[in-house]
């Protein structure tokens, strides 16, 4: 089976660098980058490799940062455990909300188990970063 994750708003598709990203290893990271201050639009693997920092996340997402900042440093990861794929926060600020249920936030951190076709916001419901699981 593959899984990846589709973009449905151009702030997911920015983060995507296109419009789908199929997942090619588990736990797959999702969190804000903050190392490029935003400004820079390049993939995991280039980010690798220049910076010199250790790379925490495969997908980095660019919150220009509104009146709320809605992506943490590291933020969700998904999770393959056995037939099932899992979402789980990392202690996130603003959680991720999975199919309109909250998951972590508060740095409380916490898991859903994820389904074709679910609706994953990272950050709340103001969030512009919405993405669609698919498994196939």
């Amino acid at each position: 089976m593959t899984a990846w994750l589709s973009a449905l708003t151009p702030s997911a598709r920015l983060a995507l660098l296109g419009q789908q990203h199929v997942i090619e290893r588990f736990p797959f990271r999702v969190g804000l980058e903050s190392r490029l201050g935003g400004t820079v639009r390049t993939n995991a693997t280039e980010r690798r490799g220049g910076t010199g920092a250790q790379q925490v996340n495969d997908l980095y997402v660019f919150d220009s940062g509104g009146e709320v900042v809605q992506v943490s440093r590291e933020h969700f990861q998904i999770e393959q455990q056995g037939s099932e794929y899992v979402l789980v926060d990392r202690a996130s600020a603003c959680g991720t909300i999975v199919e309109g249920q909250r998951v972590g936030g508060d740095r409380a951190g916490g898991s859903v188990v994820l389904h074709d076709h679910d609706v994953i916001i990272v950050g709340d419901e103001d969030s512009p970063f919405v993405f669609k699981f698919r498994v196939g």
